[in-house]
């Protein structure tokens, strides 16, 4: 029986996507790319915010109505919420599967070709396992640390969702990172709700992993991605100054807000100055070092003076990159029933303001390369006719989030085109900052993609 698989959502959600199809692969089931021979097709769908539950909805119609001999299953986040609710309201479905505990999906998929149904499982441990499938681009990979969330911030569903923090096991982390660099990945991306939170239920901590995985042999660099304002330490500092550049200095630190009043709503416990006050720690302690964040534009209660402060605060900290997103009401959530609701319209043109002020701060910050030689990433190749064209990623250069780095190249220059495919990472002069991207021209080859064959590289 074939199965394919129908992305959504976060990185989270993604290395789900490569558990379930580890674990059928496991139980004999074969991964396609191509739908129209997929027996099942699973949606793995997000249920964050509304407009990422209507893509998930709007994909099992589109789904459905493309390939309706094939059995659908809706997994992930919007499974896990709202699965009894999904299976009776939605004909389309053959099945409803939680994400509670992910080694159950083969059980789940024999079950469903004999009747319907759905399913959930208690929210406890971090599952892992075997990902034969990466859906990162060749050379990548997320590398998953915790699962749940205690923060309860007031406007965020995931702890309903994933239920409370769960560390996972230094052990069985620092044997995936092992492995993945075994099978040729270079760039490990660290993710959970909140990595600072890492180790608070198991007596460790992130610095204490972050040590760890740096002594780990081979040729990798490690990116730390999300990691919670209110719980963040000096010792995270401390280790990636000792990581010896294979522990990027690249913060993901997300302050959604720049107003006091506005961050006391949202459940923590910091305030613009001492948010400002971190970023500019941070900075003398590691020069270079770079800042990602996010904003949340319309929560309830934010006045313009508010907006304002955020706006400000943006500005104060000039983070390298940020992301802005109106206020998403959901339901079961304590913000949902706050007073003092912002127009829709008025929080998109809040985020709009703010991504107006980011787009001017990136470019200033991605001019400081321009001359400069960077290493990169290389993610795919483009066809031209004059020219060799690729495109990959610097190490400032989270996937999917932030710009890239355009590679030129001579198509007579037989050591650049045999040796600049996905997965290899080369070196670069940058030439030009084009808005959010670079542009740059191949000078060498720094390490070439030597991805073992049976590990399959899905984008």
């Amino acid at each position: 029986m074939k199965f394919f698989i129908d992305q959504h959502g976060c990185a989270k959600n993604q290395t789900d996507g490569e558990l379930i199809a580890g674990f059928l692969m496991e139980r004999g089931y074969e991964f396609t790319l191509n739908a129209s021979e997929a027996d099942f097709i699973l949606v793995n769908s997000c249920g964050f915010i509304e407009s990422a539950k209507k893509e998930s909805i709007d994909a099992i119609y589109d789904i459905k109505k493309a390939y309706p001999e094939a059995k659908l299953v809706l997994t992930g986040c919007l499974a896990e919420r709202y699965a009894n609710q999904l299976i009776e309201q939605m004909p389309e479905l053959d099945g409803v599967f939680g994400n509670g505990n992910l080694s159950k999906i083969a059980d789940f998929m024999d079950s469903i070709k004999k009747e319907r149904g759905a399913e959930t499982f208690e929210q406890k441990g971090v599952c892992g396992g075997a990902r034969p499938v990466l859906f990162n681009f060749p050379g990548s990979a997320f590398v998953k640390i915790t699962e749940g969330c205690s923060n309860h911030c007031s406007f965020c569903a995931i702890p309903l969702i994933r239920g409370e923090l769960r560390s996972r096991s230094e052990s069985e982390i620092l044997t995936e990172i092992k492995q993945l660099v075994s099978d040729g990945v270079y760039e490990i991306n660290l993710i959970g709700q909140d990595l600072a939170a890492y180790g608070t239920d198991t007596a460790t901590s992130l610095a204490s992993l972050l040590r760890k995985i740096t002594a780990i042999p081979g040729d990798f660099i490690v990116r730390p991605l999300y990691i919670h304002p209110d719980h963040f330490s000096d010792d995270i500092i401390q280790a990636i100054k000792e990581g010896e550049g294979r522990l990027l200095p690249y913060f993901d630190i997300p302050f959604q807000s720049g107003d006091d009043k506005i961050i006391l709503a949202m459940n923590r416990t910091g305030s613009f100055t001492e948010y400002t006050a971190l970023v500019r720690k941070i900075r003398s302690s590691l020069p270079g070092a770079v800042l990602r964040t996010t904003f949340l534009t319309g929560f309830p209660g934010e006045t313009d003076d508010a907006a304002e402060n955020t706006a400000h605060f943006l500005s104060e900290i000039q983070p390298d990159w940020s992301g802005c997103f109106p206020y998403s009401r959901e339901e079961d959530t304590p913000a949902y029933s706050m007073k003092g609701r912002v127009p829709a319209k008025t929080a998109k043109a809040r985020a709009a303001h703010l991504e107006e002020l980011q787009t001017a701060i990136t470019a200033e910050h991605l001019n400081s390369y321009v001359g400069k030689e960077l290493n990169v990433l290389v993610e795919e190749i483009i066809d031209a006719e004059d020219e060799g064209l690729a495109i990959g990623r610097a190490w400032f250069q989270a996937p999917e989030v932030d710009g890239s780095v355009v590679i030129r190249y001579d198509l007579d220059d037989a050591a650049a085109v045999s040796n600049i495919i996905p997965g290899s990472v080369v070196t670069v002069k940058v030439l030009a900052s084009t808005g959010v991207d670079l542009d740059s021209r191949f000078t060498k080859i720094y390490r070439k993609f030597n991805g073992k064959n049976e590990r399959k590289f899905i984008y």
